[in-house]
C-alpha cells in the first residue's frame, strides 16, 4: 500500500527527520491560504499522487506570488497526472501539498528496501540524488552504497556514520546525516514499510539536511497490526480492478491484456499466463483464488474479472488439492447464473474429484469450453476470444 508524499513527510517528522514546511490544499484558495500561513515570497505546489515523475508531468510547481499559486492550484486539480510510473491512464489529482522554498546546495539519494536476497533490510545512498534509481545505476553505479542493517541489533550509529561518510559529506553533516538516516530506518521498521525513498535529501546553504521529498509503501499484510497506516489508504490512486479484488480478499493484479483468468496458486498462474502468451494472447490480470476455493468466492473472482471491461473472454484453470474439482465447478455455475457472464468461458480442472466437476459442468446446459491440459485451455481461450472480438466488431 503506497501514501501521499505529505503523508510520508508527517511520519518522518515524528522521528526527528526535518521536512520542509507545508499544508495540505483541496481548492485553489486553500492553496493560496496555506502558502499565506507558510510566509515568503516562493512557494511550491505540489500534486499529491502515488507516482514519481511528477514534475515532468506538470505536477510540481514554483509560484512567486498569490496567483501563481491559484493558477497552479487550478491547472491541477481535478486533471489526470500521466507519468511514466502511472502509465497511459494516469492518476486522478485531489489534492496538492503547498510548501516552502528551499536554498538547495547539494541533492542526495536515500532508499530503505527489502533485500530479498540478503532477508535484511538494506539502505541504498548515493550522492548524485534528484534522478531515479535505476538512471543513477545506469550512469553512476560507482555512487551508489548499499548497506546491510542486521534485524537483531538494527541501524547502528557506526553504520549510519559511514554511510555519510561515504557521501562525502563534510564534517559538519556527519552528525545530522547519521541522525537522518536512523530516524528513516525507525519509521521503516516501526511501521512495517516495504520501502522508503527520499529523493531528494538535499543540503541546504545554512548546512542543514532535509527530505525534499518522500515517499513510502507498506507490508499490506501487515496492516492488521497498523490501523494509523491502514487510514492513510487512497482507493482513488489505485487501480480500481485491484482495490475491487483486494477488498473481497482476491490477490489481483490488473494487467493491459484481455483474456481474464482465474486461477489457484501463483505458481499455476504464472504459467498459465505464459501459455497465453505463447498461444498468441494477452492476460488481462493475475488472479489467485488461493487454496479455499468455494463457490462463493469463485462467484467473487468472477466479479473481479468481469469489472475489467477490457475481458473477452475467461479462463479458469483450477488444480485442486485442498480444493475440489466439483465446488469450482459449482461456483462456476453460480457465476454464469447469478453474474451473469457475457464472453466466452474456458475451463480446466484437473485433481481432486475432477470427472465430477466435469460432469456438473457438462450436465448444467451452459456454454462452457471445457479443455483437459493447460496448453490445450490457452489455445482454446485465445481462438474464442478472436471469434468474440470480430463479432463485436
Amino acid at each position: 500500500m503506497d501514501i501521499h508524499e505529505y503523508q510520508a513527510k508527517e511520519l518522518l517528522s515524528r522521528y526527528s527527520v526535518h521536512i520542509p514546511r507545508g499544508g495540505l490544499a483541496y481548492s485553489p484558495e486553500q492553496a493560496t491560504y496555506r502558502a499565506s500561513e507558510i510566509g515568503g515570497d516562493r512557494w511550491v505546489v505540489k500534486a499529491q499522487i502515488h507516482s514519481g515523475a511528477r514534475g515532468k508531468a506538470g505536477g510540481v510547481r514554483i509560484c512567486k506570488s498569490d496567483s501563481e499559486v491559484s493558477e497552479a492550484a487550478e491547472y491541477m486539480l481535478g486533471r489526470k497526472l500521466v507519468t511514466h510510473q502511472t502509465g497511459p491512464r494516469g492518476k486522478l489529482v485531489s489534492r496538492l501539498y503547498i510548501e516552502e522554498t528551499v536554498d538547495i546546495r547539494q541533492e542526495l539519494y536515500l532508499g530503505i528496501v527489502l533485500d530479498r536476497k540478503s532477508e535484511r533490510v538494506m539502505i541504498v545512498a548515493s550522492a548524485s540524488g534528484g534522478m531515479e534509481i535505476e538512471e543513477i545505476a545506469e550512469k553512476q553505479p560507482d555512487s551508489i552504497i548499499r548497506a546491510i542493517v542486521d534485524p537483531g541489533a538494527g541501524m547502528q550509529e557506526f553504520q549510519a556514520r559511514e554511510i555519510a561518510f561515504g557521501l562525502g559529506l563534510e564534517n559538519s553533516l556527519i552528525g545530522k546525516a547519521a541522525d537522518t538516516l536512523i530516524g528513516c530506518y525507525r519509521v521503516f521498521r516501526d511501521f512495517d514499510a516495504a520501502m522508503l525513498e527520499i529523493n531528494p535529501l538535499v543540503v541546504t546553504r545554512d548546512n542543514n539536511l532535509i527530505a525534499l521529498d518522500a515517499k513510502m509503501s507498506f507490508d499490506e499484510n501487515a496492516l492488521y497490526r497498523r490501523p494509523e497506516i491502514s487510514e492513510l489508504r487512497d482507493k482513488s490512486q489505485e487501480d480500481p480492478r485491484e482495490t475491487f479484488a483486494s477488498d473481497r480478499g482476491l490477490s489481483y493484479v490488473g494487467l493491459d491484456g484481455n483474456i481474464g483468468c482465474i486461477i489457484n496458486g501463483a505458481g499455476l498462474a504464472m504459467a498459465t499466463m505464459d501459455m497465453i502468451k505463447i498461444a498468441g494472447g494477452m492476460p488481462a490480470n493475475f488472479l489467485d483464488i488461493g487454496g479455499g476455493a468455494s463457490p462463493e468466492r469463485v462467484a467473487k473472482a468472477f466479479r473481479a474479472v468481469l469489472a475489467d471491461d477490457n475481458v473477452e473472454t475467461i479462463l479458469v484453470n483450477i488444480f485442486a488439492g485442498i480444493n475440489r474439482c466439483d465446488w469450482v465447478a459449482e461456483g462456476v455455475l453460480k457465476a454464469i447464473r447469478e453474474v451473469g457472464v457475457h464472453v466466452p468461458l474456458v475451463v480446466r480442472l484437473a485433481g481432486t474429484n475432477v470427472e465430477e466437476g466435469r460432469r456438473i459442468l457438462a450436465d448444467s446446459g451452459e456454454k462452457v469450453i471445457v479443455a483437459e491440459t493447460l496448453a490445450e485451455a490457452a489455445e482454446k481461450s485465445v481462438e474464442a476470444m478472436r471469434t468474440f472480438a470480430e463479432r463485436k466488431h
